[in-house]
């Protein structure tokens, strides 16, 4: 077999469609995954100074669902995680007759249209919280146990010194790892066209099923990825440079 250009040019907008699917899943459920690791970040580290037994039971309680979460979902493949989702999770979620949040004719239409779309950006963003959650898990506590006794020596609560003083100094250290994690993640939703999802390994796998050629569109993919993942690694490392400017230690 040989590489043939004329293929690329036929689905060139297939490709350039895929490539966009691909980024805006990963940038969606990167953004979702953040809020997912921060909320269990925060409950696997936050202590309650006021509210009585009821607040620490319910702290304590926040703290184990969230060292489950960060367990499950980072010890177990994410493939796996995808079909249980599309399978299992999903049709119980949205159907047409038994759908705990939407069913009717509704359900119907959007599982039909939107099913495996919505399923991938879901097992991509839980999975993604679980390591976010120790992304930022590490960074809130890489900061010097100082800073915050300093800030509460100043009359902030314990609330307060978490936002005002150890967030914004936490997430400048966080930058380079949720970085590193979006453009794994960008690689990772290749697994979504086990689905059929439409991103680049689908739009590939189509292509050569078309013409039993499989050389030009699996080169085709990876060229692309490669250069989405350079482009990344050059954005993040200038974010890097720009806003860590006076956070040096």
């Amino acid at each position: 077999m040989t590489f043939r250009f004329d293929i690329i040019y036929e689905y060139r907008e297939m490709f350039f469609y895929g490539a966009l699917i691909t980024l805006g899943v990963s940038l969606i459920s990167t953004l979702f995954g953040t809020f997912l690791g921060l909320f269990f970040a925060l409950a696997r580290i936050i202590r309650v100074e006021k509210g009585g037994l009821f607040m620490r039971a319910l702290t304590w309680l926040l703290r184990q669902i969230s060292l489950l979460y960060v367990t499950l979902f980072r010890g177990t493949p994410l493939f796996v995680q995808i079909f249980i989702w599309y399978y299992v999770w999903f049709p119980i979620l949205i159907h047409p007759t038994s759908g705990l949040i939407i069913n009717g004719d509704y359900a119907v239409e959007l599982r039909r249209n939107y099913g495996a779309l919505i399923t991938g950006i879901l097992a991509l963003s839980v999975n993604s919280g679980a390591y976010i959650t120790e992304i930022f898990r590490g960074g809130i506590q890489s900061i010097d146990r100082g800073q915050f006794e300093a800030a509460r020596s100043l009359g902030l609560s314990y609330t307060q010194a978490m936002r005002y003083v150890i967030l914004p100094q936490a997430i400048h250290r966080m930058l380079p790892p949720i970085g590193n994690e979006f453009i794994t993640l960008l690689k990772d939703s290749s697994l979504l066209s086990a689905i059929a999802v439409a991103e680049l390994a689908f739009t590939a796998r189509t292509v050569a099923g078309r013409y039993l050629n499989y050389e030009t569109p699996w080169y085709t993919i990876a060229v692309i990825y490669l250069l989405m993942t350079m482009a990344l690694s050059w954005l993040f490392s200038w974010l890097e440079k720009k806003y860590n400017k006076g956070y040096r230690h």
